[in-house]
């Protein structure tokens, strides 16, 4: 059984590796291996969704602190108090009153509005199909489908990111999508760092049209020692540790472990992603 973590695992690899029979990934995150090969060589191809083990539920927690600290220049007020400076400064700013755009409304998305909606904001939502009944369940205005992404942006005053990165979704956040924003609006991305073109962030960081960021992921990690992402007061960047919490770890170890418990009974796997390729051979 290999445990790739964050590491990418290709055919090559999978080749040295005698008498592998499982790619059991601690968690979801499965751009790092290749499925196909793992299917060609008959090898299943595992990992354990977000919901249920606590883990949508410790990166939607990063995400609300993400944006309370953003929003109320943590990293200025620190700074403030070490230097012994006036007392009362920075002025912040509320989530109360404003709109949370969330895109997508998977475990971690649906975790995020449970814990946004109290601060009193105003919910928006895509996916990738319309669902009136999720908004209703979750206390949202409206959950549109991806069509209804640049009217989301329009009117988000805080962007979150809750969406698997794939080829139709790669830099859904570019130059022309950030432009749509309103002016000072807030990012937080806790999903994976391939969904921001991280050099037009950059750029709108810089010529102050966002209030600020929140970036626990990054297109290339680790991040490259002096990005200036990292140096910057407007953003809260952290080490990819958005689900590393006691509770997570242990509800995902635990799912690990009885899947390999499955394994070496030869029971069904749970969460085989390759399921039905491995089956047709």
């Amino acid at each position: 059984v290999l445990i790739p973590a964050m590491a990418r695992i290709d055919g090559a690899l999978m080749d040295r590796i005698a008498g592998l029979r499982l790619i059991q990934q601690w968690g979801a995150g499965l751009e790092g291996v290749d499925i196909d090969a793992a299917s060609a060589r008959r090898i299943a191809v595992a990992n354990v969704p977000t919901p249920g083990t606590g883990n949508a539920e410790s990166v939607a927690e990063w995400c609300v602190m993400a944006a309370i600290a953003v929003s109320r220049r943590l990293p200025v007020a620190i700074r403030t108090l070490q230097a012994a400076k006036t007392w009362g400064y920075p002025m912040g700013r509320a989530l109360l009153g404003r709109t949370a755009g969330i895109v997508g409304l998977g475990g971690i998305g649906q975790a995020l509005a449970a814990r946004l909606r109290p601060f009193g904001m105003r919910l928006i939502g895509v996916k990738r199909s319309a669902d009136p009944e999720l908004a209703r369940r979750l206390g949202m205005e409206w959950i549109g489908g991806r069509e209804r992404l640049a009217e989301l942006l329009r009117q988000s005053d805080y962007l979150f990111l809750c969406l698997p990165l794939r080829e139709d979704t790669r830099a859904i956040l570019d130059e022309s999508a950030l432009a749509m924003l309103p002016a000072h609006a807030c990012v937080v991305n806790a999903a994976r760092g391939g969904l921001i073109d991280q050099s037009a962030l950059l750029r709108a960081l810089e010529q102050g049209r966002l209030c600020g960021a929140g970036l626990d992921v990054f297109e290339h990690e680790p991040l490259a020692p002096g990005s200036p992402l990292a140096a910057r007061e407007d953003v809260l960047a952290t080490p990819h540790i958005a689900g590393v919490t006691d509770v997570s770890y242990r509800g995902i170890a635990q799912r690990v472990a009885a899947n390999v418990r499955r394994l070496l009974t030869n029971q069904p796997l749970q969460n085989c992603v390759n399921q039905d390729a491995l089956a047709k051979q």
